[in-house]
């Protein structure tokens, strides 16, 4: 029983292939370096105003 491959179907699967890994290799980055700034993001705490020295400049 011989088997034949199409070379040409073979070429355009891996293609496609190669493609969808490159795709999901570049999306992953771009969320990892999103979820990143987010998280620097929500580490940074406001400034606490000192309601004290607001009252002490006050008249």
């Amino acid at each position: 029983m011989d088997i034949v491959i199409n070379y040409w179907w073979a070429f355009i699967g891996l293609a496609l292939l190669a493609a969808l890994v490159i795709w999901l290799i570049v999306r992953n980055v771009k969320d990892e370096k999103r979820y990143e700034k987010d998280l620097m993001q929500s580490e940074i705490k406001p400034e606490k105003h000192d309601d004290e020295e607001d009252k002490a400049v006050k008249p």
